[in-house]
């Protein structure tokens, strides 16, 4: 291996930020158009790279077609290529890369690079996360916030921050700009792999909202929910989420 399995995720995650910025600025497309060309740009990119640089391990991608040849591997990358494309195309600056590597089921290592805000963060390295403001901040979606969040949001007093991609909201708790991430709207794992790695590689708490584990490189992708927060926050959210589903 010529690169350190974190060194390579985080290459990744940077290089493909870099093509997908500089296809918005020489392309005449925008939009739903310019979202569906990021993709498989940074898809291409992110396959050919693994394929050549880990052959033996599995491969999970949002826009390439599965196949049941990933199941029977301990390692799987699981990459999306672009996280918010809808933001992307918007010229947002709240969408992502996500480059994970799931062991044995678990989020073992990834890189989520914020290409508009020039940063890659990773599991294997983990920065000083600010400390808790006063007023809690829950991140949520921009669109449509889940109800459970909502919900838990009024229930602790925290104020609901809005914002585009996974790996965007994931990554506020990181950056200092949000506490808890609470979704609750099904995701699929190459949404949050690569986030919930780095979450947990920078301490935080990851799981699902009934606070059974993420498990990774399953038949079926879906997952139906996600919660990252502060450790210090996350059994009074699992309480609150508790007593809504009773």
């Amino acid at each position: 291996m010529s690169m350190t399995d974190g060194d390579l995720a985080a290459d990744l995650a940077l290089e493909a930020g870099k093509i997908l910025l500089e296809l918005r600025e020489q392309s005449d497309l925008t939009g739903k158009e310019l979202g569906n060309a990021g993709d498989a740009c940074a898809n291409a990119y992110l396959v050919q790279r693994l394929r050549a640089e880990r052959p033996d391990d599995g491969l999970l991608s949002e826009e390439s077609k599965d196949t049941e040849e990933r199941l029977s591997k301990e390692r799987t990358w699981i990459i999306d290529p672009v996280d918010g494309t809808r933001e992307y195309g918007e010229g947002r600056h709240d969408w992502a890369v996500h480059v994970g590597l799931s062991i044995g089921g678990e989020p073992a290592l990834g890189a989520v690079a914020l290409p508009e805000l020039g940063e890659v963060l990773r599991s294997d390295a983990p920065r000083t996360i600010p400390e808790t403001p006063p007023l809690l901040r829950m991140v949520v979606s921009r669109s449509r916030p889940a109800n459970e969040a909502v919900a838990v949001a009024k229930t602790l007093g925290a104020q609901l921050v809005p914002m585009g991609s996974a790996g965007a909201k994931a990554m506020a708790v990181i950056r200092g700009e949000a506490d808890i991430y609470l979704h609750s709207g099904g995701q699929y794992e190459w949404d949050n792999c690569a986030p919930a790695a780095v979450a947990i590689g920078h301490g935080l708490h990851a799981s699902r909202i009934d606070g059974s584990p993420l498990i990774y490189n399953n038949r079926d992708t879906y997952v139906p929910d996600l919660l990252i927060c502060r450790k210090e926050h996350a059994s009074r959210v699992l309480d609150e989420i508790a007593k809504l589903a009773q």
